[in-house]
């Protein structure tokens, strides 16, 4: 973590301190008149940036090995979301600064892109050596997390028991992380980089709107418990929840096939999920 954010700052500081303002003027926010095609446009290029700031939900995932999730999970999602925000925003308003409009247009390697202008090609080495730690952190965090669920479905007894299988000297699942990489492996060899994009993307929006959606079961159920506390409410649930299935179908609008792929991905797990329910039962 302290090598990327390293490496983010070292981009911000070339390239507020090494690089002219490209674009002095003011340009149009808008490259063309508004319409519905602009809007879904707009909507399909926010696919990866909504990719680049996920993995928040992820902390969840370990919430029962932490002493007070109720109060630390909280504060790490919006320390953790607060710090990454300020970062990323960095960035892009460094890369508009130094390549302009069109010229970040032009490039589909903007940070390299700058610290190249900036340092020559030893700054593009520098940062692609720093966004190749940042893929290396991010795998990292897939394999803490990822693995938990299928360990914890093993336990409740909705999985394979061999899943739930921990090592008996590092108490680490073995089985489950293993199993992870083999459906990572077979996922990378399936398509392109915006193929699975897409996949995840548009399955993994549908459970974020349903989770927010969850939270006025909870209030209707329970009332306004304190662990559920939650700023603005029902207000900015409904906001979150809107979002979160606006981006699913304009998903499935921009790029029906490789969405349609995932969706029906999902759809598969639902009658293995009512198996293993009855086996339970």
């Amino acid at each position: 973590m302290v090598l990327k954010i390293g490496a983010v700052l070292g981009l911000v500081a070339a390239g507020w301190l090494l690089l002219p303002a490209a674009s002095p003027g003011p340009h149009p926010m808008l490259d063309r008149p508004a319409s519905f095609g602009l809007l879904t446009a707009m909507g399909a290029a926010l696919v990866p940036v909504l990719f680049a700031y996920g993995g928040w939900q992820t902390a969840s995932f370990v919430a029962a090995e932490l002493r007070r999730p109720e109060r630390d999970l909280p504060r790490g999602l919006l320390l953790g979301v607060s710090g990454v925000i300020v970062l990323y925003l960095s960035v892009n308003a460094v890369c508009v600064r130094a390549l302009g409009p069109e010229g970040l247009a032009a490039t589909t390697t903007p940070a390299s892109t700058v610290m190249r202008l900036a340092l020559g090609e030893r700054g593009a080495h520098l940062i692609a050596a720093g966004i190749a730690i940042s893929t290396l952190g991010f795998l990292s965090q897939g394999i803490l997390t990822a693995p938990r669920v299928y360990y914890a479905m093993a336990e409740d007894g909705v999985f394979f028991r061999t899943v739930g299988f921990l090592h008996p000297r590092t108490l680490v699942p073995v089985v489950a992380i293993a199993l992870q990489g083999l459906v990572a492996a077979i996922i990378a060899v399936s398509g392109r980089y915006e193929q699975i994009l897409n996949y995840v993307v548009s399955v993994d929006f549908i459970f974020f709107g349903a989770t927010g959606a969850s939270l006025f079961v909870f209030r209707r159920r329970q009332g306004p418990a304190a662990s559920f506390r939650t700023p603005g409410h029902p207000a900015t649930t409904i906001f979150f929840v809107a979002a979160c299935f606006l981006v699913v179908i304009n998903t499935v609008y921009t790029y029906p096939a490789n969405t349609l792929i995932g969706l029906a991905i999902l759809v598969t797990g639902v009658p293995i999920f009512f198996m293993w329910r009855r086996r339970v039962a």
